[in-house]
């Protein structure tokens, strides 16, 4: 990250499934008011919490937040969620926390570029692997990370990631990182982490 600066998105608590990080951060940005996505209290640090729309600059960090739903009916059963897309060490990242739809036309454009994408592949609550691989051609996206897909240690019900992984040349990483480097923003792939 630049200058070193500690990005974490959508924190959750126990009650996911997860064994609980204690992690230090500069910046958190929370997409939507639910447990799974709110819960600071495991964050250590100076840290600025973003959980609104808009354009922010933060300890250099250039952040955009984009109004998405939470569900296919404009927020009627899941509420508001909120898209954030960071400008970091050149790169354009953009988190799709618990999106609940296709993007319009608005929303693609507001969100603009993307070079790294991180979406929800699960169904139930959020896309499922369908819709993501709609809103990932629409991104144009090269790296494409899943994320909120069925796990072992998961508590609740999710669609698990192979669905998604049927529409892209895809590689199972063996850690729970990834380093985005030039050449990965060649071609559309996808990285799947390894949660534990």
């Amino acid at each position: 990250m630049k200058n070193g600066i500690r990005i974490v998105t959508d924190p959750f608590d126990d009650n996911v499934g997860y064994k609980l990080p204690k992690v230090s951060c500069d910046i958190v940005t929370t997409s939507h008011n639910h447990y799974d996505h709110n819960f600071t209290d495991c964050l250590n640090g100076d840290y600025t919490i973003v959980n609104k729309v808009g354009n922010f600059y933060i300890k250099d960090i250039a952040i955009r937040g984009v109004h998405t739903y939470h569900d296919e009916e404009q927020g009627a059963k899941r509420g508001d969620n909120i898209v954030y897309v960071f400008e970091v060490d050149g790169k354009r990242v953009c988190h799709l926390g618990d999106l609940g739809h296709r993007l319009t036309k608005a929303q693609i454009e507001m969100i603009g570029d993307v070079d790294v994408l991180l979406v929800p592949v699960g169904g139930i609550y959020t896309i499922n692997a369908e819709a993501a691989y709609d809103v990932c051609e629409s991104l144009n996206a090269k790296v494409i990370i899943p994320m909120h897909y069925k796990t072992k240690p998961l508590k609740f019900d999710l669609n698990p990631v192979d669905k998604f992984l049927e529409y892209y040349p895809y590689t199972k990483l063996d850690k729970p990182f990834i380093e985005i480097t030039e050449d990965m923003l060649k071609e559309r792939h996808i990285y799947v982490l390894n949660y534990e």
